[in-house]
């Protein structure tokens, strides 16, 4: 393997890391409040009201369901409108957020009905309004299943990253298919995936951990 390619698998593992944190940190940041909204407004809970709940989970549903290499090729008018470009690994973080929405809301949408009924009731029984009993009670009850969730979530990220590189998007699964397929080189293919399995491995190690240290505290 030659220096040139030590420093392009190098430079992959950066874009990788890098197209992962931020499409992670978007997709959360939109994807966690429709969770809330989901479990809030679903059959039997605090705010519950079936339209709202019906029409966010469809559009959940409905971009969950699409192949992330569809939606890639889907995104690329709207890509080229966000950022300027529609090829690139900043370009690339555009259907990678995308595509995590929906998996995020439905991983929070998850751990949050995994807190007992009991919790809420109590939190209801002192007063406690509906929007204070999820921020307060509900959200932080579930915090050791969203840190699994979560990891999880970036977990998966990384793996449609790899993906991104047919379209240009940088990071390892563009080394892997630029060098590793088109030019066969093995010895590129074998080293990418590797280091997307162990990358993989690391994030979901520390999603356990992180998730078992909180249920001890």
């Amino acid at each position: 393997m030659s220096d040139y390619i030590r420093e392009a698998i190098i430079t992959g593992v950066w874009e990788t890391f890098y197209m992962t944190f931020f499409a992670s940190l978007f997709s959360y940041l939109i994807g966690m409040p429709l969770g809330v909204i989901l479990y809030s407004t679903s059959k039997g809970r605090l705010l519950e009201n079936r339209a709202v709940n019906m029409v966010i989970g469809t559009i959940v549903n409905i971009t969950r369901s699409l192949p992330f290499l569809i939606l890639l090729v889907l995104l690329i008018p709207f890509t080229r409108f966000v950022v300027g470009q529609s090829i690139g690994t900043t370009a690339a973080i555009v259907p990678l957020t995308i595509g995590a929405i929906p998996i995020v809301a439905r991983m929070v949408e998850s751990s949050l009905n995994e807190v007992q009924p009991g919790i809420i009731e109590a939190a209801t029984s002192m007063g406690a309004s509906p929007l204070y009993t999820i921020l307060h009670f509900v959200i932080p009850e579930a915090t050791p299943s969203l840190l699994q969730g979560g990891a999880i979530n970036v977990a998966t990220v990384l793996g449609y990253s790899a993906m991104a590189g047919v379209i240009g998007g940088g990071g390892l699964g563009a080394i892997a298919l630029q060098y590793g397929y088109y030019r066969y080189q093995k010895d590129v293919l074998w080293t990418t995936v590797t280091l997307l399995i162990i990358m993989v491995m690391l994030i979901q190690e520390l999603g356990i951990w992180m998730s078992k240290k909180h249920r001890k505290t």
